[in-house]
């Protein structure tokens, strides 16, 4: 990802001022990181709930938010540019998708109308809120991650140590 953003940002600067461009190559990292961020979601509700049936946003709000409620204030901070994100926000309200996953599926189901909303807020939401699951399932089998991300920290649920990343979710 450091090596994507390195090239994205010759064209697109990363930063505040920018949230509202799109392009092509930002609808694909949109699409790509919600996909993921889908898979992912169906993995820890299969983690909390063996017999779990969820099968979409709504569904995995539900699990993981009673499971993990601190997942609506998690922070994934890109110190590199300033930024502080916080892509699972709207998940504080029931039956709310994040905004990141409303403009996915916008931009992939009715793409003539709404290729403007695949915009770097959005794809830098969505890999923030991608990390952020990668850590909600790795964190029951494992301590850390070794060797940690190096753009994107997560500010809420693990802390760097060195090149890693420690894990401070607290499971069962």
């Amino acid at each position: 990802m450091q090596r994507l953003i390195a090239i994205m940002s010759r064209w697109i600067d990363i930063s505040e001022a920018n949230y509202k461009c799109f392009s092509v190559e930002l609808a694909r990292l949109l699409m790509t990181a919600s996909a993921e961020a889908d898979v992912l979601a169906k993995l820890i509700c299969k983690n909390i709930d063996s017999k779990s049936k969820a099968s979409g946003i709504l569904s995995y709000q539900e699990q993981i938010v009673k499971e993990y409620p601190r997942i609506v204030n998690s922070r994934v901070d890109i110190p590199r540019f300033g930024i502080k994100l916080k892509p699972w926000s709207n998940w504080e309200d029931e039956k709310n998708p994040p905004l990141w996953w409303q403009a996915n599926n916008k931009v992939k189901h009715h793409r003539s109308e709404y290729f403007h909303r695949a915009t770097l807020e959005h794809v830098l939401n969505a890999v923030g809120g991608l990390l952020v699951l990668i850590l909600l399932y790795y964190a029951p089998k494992h301590r850390s991650i070794y060797p940690g991300p190096s753009l994107f920290e997560p500010h809420t649920f693990g802390y760097k140590d060195g090149d890693g990343l420690v894990f401070s979710i607290k499971v069962g």
